[in-house]
Order: structure tokens, then sequence, then C-alpha cells
């Protein structure tokens, strides 16, 4: 056992029982924390935000009211969270199939895997769009939080425009931009098998539209 594991366990044993206490509650916290996030994560997408109460959550987690509130003072700031956790993982997502220098492939990559998650059961379409249409209200804060992922994933889709040497990569990233979401909102109503393919499809005919035949 090496010098710094020692002197770290002679301070735990040293620490007063008070401080011993919060640092077992701060590692309880956290955890309490992850799981009503978790919780509220399932059911904020499977049933919608509006239809799922506080109280709900509550009684699944097993947990008191007081014990919520403490870490999420309002059901705003919960639902907040879920999309913010929501949106790191498209991030990291996005980071992970963006081909460098090959923007085609980049989207073909983007199309197969919102193909394959379509695919997938409990699939409910987007939680951005979905939450978009339970908040109406500009300011929000819930719809704040789809809008800033929105304008993210816009920048991302105007940057892959760009790569692919198109002028007005703004227009094309709201075109990308409609695909995707009509893709989402069709992987949910209507066939997710052919969904992939046929959306790969559509990006490549807005980056690289066929040339013109010679006459």
């Amino acid at each position: 056992m090496n010098d710094n594991k020692l002197a770290s366990d002679a301070g735990s044993r040293d620490a007063s029982p008070a401080a011993r206490g919060a640092a077992t509650r701060g590692r309880s916290g956290a955890a309490t924390r992850a799981r009503i996030l978790e919780v509220a994560s399932e059911l904020f997408y499977a049933d919608g935000v509006r239809a799922t109460s506080a109280d709900r959550i509550i009684e699944q987690v097993g947990i008191t009211k007081v014990t919520f509130y403490r870490h999420f003072r309002t059901k705003s700031v919960l639902v907040v969270a879920y999309l913010e956790e929501q949106a790191a993982a498209e991030r990291a997502w996005m980071e992970g199939v963006r081909r460098k220098d090959d923007p085609v492939g980049s989207l073909r990559a983007l199309a197969t895997d919102i193909g394959a998650v379509s695919c997938k059961p409990g699939f409910r379409g987007c939680a951005f769009i979905n939450a978009a249409a339970e908040f109406s209200d500009p300011d929000d804060p819930v719809r704040s939080a789809v809008d800033a992922h929105r304008c993210w994933m816009l920048a991302e889709f105007a940057d892959i425009a760009a790569d692919a040497g198109i002028k007005d990569s703004q227009m094309v990233a709201r075109q990308l931009m409609i695909l995707r979401d009509g893709a989402m909102v069709n992987g949910y109503l209507g066939d997710p098998a052919t969904l992939g393919a046929s959306l790969a499809a559509a990006f490549t005919s807005v980056v690289a539209p066929p040339a013109a035949p010679e006459r």
C-alpha cells in the first residue's frame, strides 16, 4: 500500500464524525439526484412532461417530497436537467459519427444511427420536439433549453454544409434540420425499417445533388 493511501486512510479516521457524516451524505445525495433524474427522464420521454407529476416521480424513486425538492426546487428545474442531459448525449453522439473531411459520409452515418434508434422499442421521437410541443412560451426555461440545443444542432449542420463547399451553409443547415425533424417524427409514426436509408438519400440530395445530365 502506498504512502498516499495510508495518509488518506489516516485522515479519514481522524476526521470528526460530523465531517464523515457530511461526506457520506454528499455521496448519497449525488446518487439520489442521479436516480431522480433517471426515473424522471424515463417518464418524461415515455408519457410526456406535463403528464408526469412530481408526486409520481417521488413515489417511483421512493423518497420524500423534502428530499425531492432539496435536489430540484421545481419541476421545471428537473425538466431542464433532463433536457440538458439529453443534449450532452446528442453532442457526444454527433462527435462520434462526424467524419473529418467527409461531409456526405458524416450525414450518412447520422442517418443510419437515427434509423437504428427509431427501430428500438419505446422510441417516441425527439425529446426536444416533444418538449417544445408542450411548452409554447418562448420565455419558459424549458423552451430555452430546447432552443439552445437546436441552435447547436443547426451550427453542426452548417459546419457539415461548409465542409461540403456549400456557400449558403446556413440555408442548407435549415434544410438538413427539417429533414432530421421529419425523420424523427416518421420513425415514431411511420415504418422505421426504411428510415435510415431514406434519410441518407435525402441528406445526400441536399449536400451533394446529382450533376445535371450533359446535353
